[in-house]
């Protein structure tokens, strides 16, 4: 984010507080005006985070390329399961040949 883009989101927050401010004139203390209180510091604690943290990318660079992970297509190796139930099917106790 640019510092442009933090200063709209800074205002919006205020703009946020003002409105809560309202609702808690009308409401007063009401569990509903606390959580919106709550929520409203939670966003400004995750703003000014993110204004201090490092961007995992910058922008207009491509992010880092998850590695490649082939999965076979050839059969398990049976004797990986043979003391294993069979769940949902009430387990498998007898001989599996």
């Amino acid at each position: 984010m640019t510092n442009t883009e933090f200063a709209t989101l800074r205002r919006s927050i205020e703009q946020l507080r003002h409105s809560v401010a309202g609702v808690r004139n009308a409401f007063g203390d009401a569990p509903e005006v606390r959580r919106l209180i709550n929520d409203l510091e939670r966003l400004e604690i995750d703003a000014s985070e993110l204004a201090s943290a490092e961007p995992l990318r910058q922008p207009g660079l491509p992010g880092r390329i998850p590695e490649h992970v082939v999965i076979p297509d050839t059969p398990l190796d049976e004797t990986m399961f043979s003391d294993a139930d069979d769940e949902g099917l009430g387990g498998y106790h007898g001989d599996r040949s």
